[in-house]
């Protein structure tokens, strides 16, 4: 479906997400060994390439300025913990704290990759059918090449993640760890 996209995917212009791979999502996703032990080595890969890579926290604000529906959504006080130590961030790497699903809402991220020459962004992380898919649509609408790394992304309902999968593939590149790493 997506045939000759190839040619504008290159490692000068793509950079990396890794989205909210915190601590209590981690604990509950359906294929955390595996998503772990591979995410790991793709962000190795990533760096060894000089990708940019760029982390989200959920960062909740504070209760009075929360938004109603997180407000009733999530327990007040919820802390979905630190990113986990198997794929922490380094000196080079930039970590976004964000209140939205979306990574494009309250953060300079869309300011970041248009400076930087940014127009592929390789989506990983939790939750597929939440923050990657609000994200990679957004992106989507702003101009960007949204690629979604099939085995890399995850979700404590398996259902709704590989319903996402399928509706995402529909719009945009749903790419397997391997076959991405041979375009770029």
């Amino acid at each position: 479906m997506f045939t000759g996209l190839e040619k504008y995917i290159r490692k000068d212009n793509t950079a990396l997400v890794v989205w909210d791979v915190q601590e209590a999502l981690v604990g509950r996703i359906f294929n955390r060994e595996k998503f772990v032990t591979d995410l790991k080595d793709f962000i190795s890969w990533c760096r060894n390439r000089k990708i940019p890579i760029f982390y989200t926290k959920i960062t909740p604000l504070p209760e009075k300025f929360e938004s109603i529906i997180r407000k009733v959504s999530y327990s007040v006080g919820w802390n979905p913990g630190d990113i986990i130590k198997e794929v922490y961030p380094e000196k080079d790497d930039i970590v976004l704290n964000k209140n939205t699903a979306s990574i494009f809402t309250g953060t300079n991220f869309e300011l970041m990759m248009r400076n930087g020459g940014i127009t592929s962004i390789m989506f990983t992380g939790i939750a597929t059918e939440i923050g990657i898919e609000t994200s990679a649509r957004h992106a989507l609408t702003l101009g960007f090449i949204p690629i979604i790394v099939e085995e890399l992304v995850s979700s404590g309902d398996r259902e709704a993640h590989e319903r996402s999968l399928k509706n995402m593939s529909k719009l945009m590149p749903v790419m397997k760890m391997e076959e991405l790493k041979k375009i770029l």
